[in-house]
């Protein structure tokens, strides 16, 4: 790993030294990262799958975490008998799809970049495809490389918008 670092900090300074802007622009872009896009666990500090159906995300607090958290915080609750809560902030979990939606719109509301995408794919997934684009677009600039990755995807396509290969490479780059 330390090996690679070192690659990585030869190549920028080359990079740099020869005034070769799309060089240094490349080798930031395919250096291989020390974690996952998705992050680390909030709670085990593990890193997150990068399949999203082994993670939960909470509307509550917009924390994403880890399957096995997850899967110990529901055991811990039935085995006591307690209420259902986010493992992370302790708020009651939402009892049906549009309560949690409700929390997500809330922090949406705080500019929270992950309620914004995960509204935005509530949108993409009911057919609105405009207002979809919407959220990506307001998350992607708050910085969400899953928002940048769905807005991609919808420029490379056509999806909602005027296919447009220049952004959807843009929107690609800044998802990696």
């Amino acid at each position: 790993e330390r090996a690679a670092e070192l690659r990585d900090e030869i190549l920028i300074k080359q990079s740099a030294s020869t005034n070769n802007v799309e060089c240094l622009r490349d080798t930031i872009l395919f250096r291989q990262p020390k974690s996952s896009f998705m992050g680390d666990c909030p709670i085990c500090f593990l890193p997150l799958s990068i399949d999203s159906k082994k993670s939960t995300l909470f509307s509550c607090c917009s924390k994403t975490i880890c399957g096995g958290c997850s899967y110990a915080n529901k055991l811990h609750q039935r085995k006591e008998r307690l209420d259902r809560t986010c493992p992370f902030c302790r708020k009651l979990l939402p009892k049906t799809l549009d309560e949690g939606n409700a929390n997500a719109m809330k922090r949406v509301e705080g500019n929270d970049p992950v309620a914004m995408r995960h509204i935005g794919t509530v949108h993409y997934n009911e057919g609105d495809n405009v207002r979809a684009i919407e959220y990506w677009t307001k998350a992607a600039e708050l910085g969400d490389a899953m928002a940048h990755n769905s807005l991609s995807i919808a420029y490379l396509v056509g999806d909602g918008v005027e296919k447009d290969e220049k952004r959807g490479s843009y929107h690609l780059e800044e998802a990696a």
